[in-house]
């Protein structure tokens, strides 16, 4: 296999961490450009509203240098706070800017649950599917217990998450089971607010028991319905953890 070439002169520092492997780092501004471009595509309001944000604490840092004597100084610090808080606005309507690019999409729960922090574990691909109108559930397990999530409308969701839930009831031996529906109908959870819902659930069990719990749901395996329109099957991955507890 022929090598590529580096246009890189020798002995430079890019070259150096191309010979190393080293990947190079995203710097933190990278970042803050890319959110406010994503943002921008669906919230086009928001260069105003982060140039409102950043002149209206200069302007009160004005009035209060003004009121002290202390003009200068005051400018110098509300500077820093300015930029502080258009990121901070940036950051809240980043967020919304990337819930409303995913909802209504196959599997959008599961990516909202990706923002989740330590002590949860979730499946890669649905414990059920309805390959005719592509509704989901997926599963969680924590200390609080099982959690499954279904996406769909309420009048279709909520039998397949009661299928599901007594499936997943004879498995995990008294194990709570919380069944959560996410969407914009009565009775569900917005997408947005899916990942806080789950995080104030009360934990009831030991890290012990959630191992024995994980270990009998992966046993159980994962779904073997036909891959619904609209996820990837290249991306799709076999169960190895479940095919060696069966």
């Amino acid at each position: 296999m022929a090598r590529e070439r580096s246009t890189t002169p020798q002995g430079s520092s890019a070259g150096a961490g191309a010979g190393t492997g080293k990947v190079k780092k995203t710097r933190w501004y990278h970042q803050v450009w890319q959110a406010y471009r994503m943002t921008r595509e669906n919230d086009p309001a928001v260069t105003w509203i982060l140039l409102a944000v950043f002149v209206g604490i200069i302007a009160l840092g004005l009035v209060i240098g003004l009121l002290t004597s202390s003009v200068v100084y005051v400018l110098l610090l509300s500077i820093p706070f300015a930029v502080l808080g258009a990121l901070f606005v940036l950051a809240r309507r980043a967020e919304t800017a990337a819930y409303t690019r995913i909802e209504g999409r196959p599997g959008a729960s599961l990516a909202a649950l990706g923002t989740l922090r330590r002590g949860w574990t979730f499946g890669e691909e649905p414990v059920a599917v309805d390959p005719r109108t592509q509704d989901m559930v997926f599963r969680g397990v924590g200390r609080p217990g099982v959690v499954l999530v279904g996406e769909g409308p309420p009048h279709r969701i909520g039998k397949l998450l009661e299928s599901e839930r007594k499936r997943t009831s004879r498995v995990v031996s008294g194990a709570p089971v919380h069944v959560i529906q996410v969407g914009g109908g009565e009775g569900q959870v917005p997408l947005r607010k899916l990942p806080r819902t789950v995080t104030k659930l009360k934990p009831q069990l030991t890290k012990q028991e959630v191992g024995e719990v994980l270990r009998r749901l992966t046993a159980l395996g994962a779904v073997r319905l036909p891959v619904p329109k609209g996820i990837d099957p290249t991306r799709a991955r076999p169960d190895r953890k479940g095919m060696r507890g069966r």
